[in-house]
């Protein structure tokens, strides 16, 4: 699959001023999916939480005309530490998020591996794929940046 001009490829670190377990904690927040990305719709989930098993479904609506109905199935979830997920769905691959504490933040690695399977998408990719992936990601760098601003909003500065 990797190597293909219908595969996204992304690896990905970023840091949060929080600590692991407080961005877990608002990671587990499906209710505000939705309002937090605007390219997620239809977002339901099987179960509460992160939890092994758990399947989370949403339509993905990036910028461009075309719609991508996902399926996430959660499939290891060590709490405040690591993600483990099988995509399927018009994307099929596996995506993965590492948590570790960085003095009073979290560095995060994320990892995915996906291939487009509609027709349009996959068209899209043959004839323009760096454009597409320079789309792909400016919409992950707004995705994390928008996250970062709703995550450490609510973050108590330290006692002196």
């Amino acid at each position: 699959m990797a190597g293909s001009c219908y595969v996204m490829d992304y690896r990905g670190r970023f840091h949060f001023a929080v600590p692991p377990a407080v961005l877990w904690s608002r990671i587990e927040q499906f209710d505000q999916f939705e309002r937090w990305w605007g390219w997620l719709g239809s977002f339901q989930t099987d179960g509460e939480g992160l939890r092994a098993g758990s399947v989370l479904r949403g339509v993905v609506a990036p910028p461009l005309p075309y719609r991508m109905a996902v399926q996430v199935e959660l499939t290891r979830c060590d709490p405040a530490r690591r993600l483990d997920a099988d995509v399927t769905g018009d994307l099929v691959g596996d995506a993965h998020l590492r948590l570790r504490p960085d003095g009073e933040g979290t560095v995060t690695d994320v990892e995915w591996s996906l291939e487009m399977l509609q027709r349009p998408m996959r068209w899209v990719a043959r004839v323009g794929y760096p454009l597409l992936r320079w789309g792909h990601d400016r919409v992950v760098e707004a995705t994390v940046g928008s996250f970062r601003s709703e995550v450490e909003r609510f973050q108590v500065p330290p006692a002196p």
